[in-house]
């Protein structure tokens, strides 16, 4: 038996005002893209934007149904618009934003493992890392790319 230890390195923010611009506007947008949740059932609204390699913001937002498994998280509606709209263009950085009934989270909301599978993928699709920031009032955790978020990524073509 070998004893092994995982690390992951991410930086953690108190405030936006501390993070370079470039993060700063993605954050907001992640903030923005909030108002589009379609959340009656859990009153809980994510917002999700995607900086796109070409300097593009994509969005999106929780979309709930009564059948529950119809639904659609914020991280995977702007991926996949992303992705449909601008197939060739990588992905960059990835911001998410949660709120309980309409009042921003504390502490940042974690992507469900769907969504960091899907994210793995587009990762893996362009061959660049892509960057996560998790927004909420009181802290933002800014990791380097999917794998610090998703160890052991699932990858069927890796023997």
């Amino acid at each position: 038996m070998t004893e092994k230890k995982l690390v992951i390195d991410y930086l953690e923010y108190d405030s936006l005002e501390e993070m370079t611009p470039q993060d700063q506007e993605l954050v907001k947008a992640a903030d923005e893209a909030r108002k589009g949740s379609y959340s009656p059932y859990s009153n809980f609204q994510v917002g999700a934007a995607l900086r796109l390699e070409n300097g593009l913001i994509i969005k999106g937002a929780n979309q709930e149904n009564a059948a529950y498994p119809s639904g659609l998280c914020a991280e995977r509606t702007a991926m996949f618009a992303a992705s449909a709209n601008y197939p060739d263009v990588a992905f960059d950085t990835l911001a998410v934003s949660a709120a309980d009934h309409g009042v921003q989270c504390e502490l940042p909301a974690s992507p469900c493992g769907n969504c960091r599978q899907v994210m793995a993928e587009y990762q893996k699709k362009y061959g660049k890392p892509l960057k996560i920031i998790l927004a909420g009032q009181k802290r933002i955790r800014k990791f380097w790319k999917v794998d610090d978020v998703l160890p052991f990524i699932f990858d069927s073509l890796k023997v």
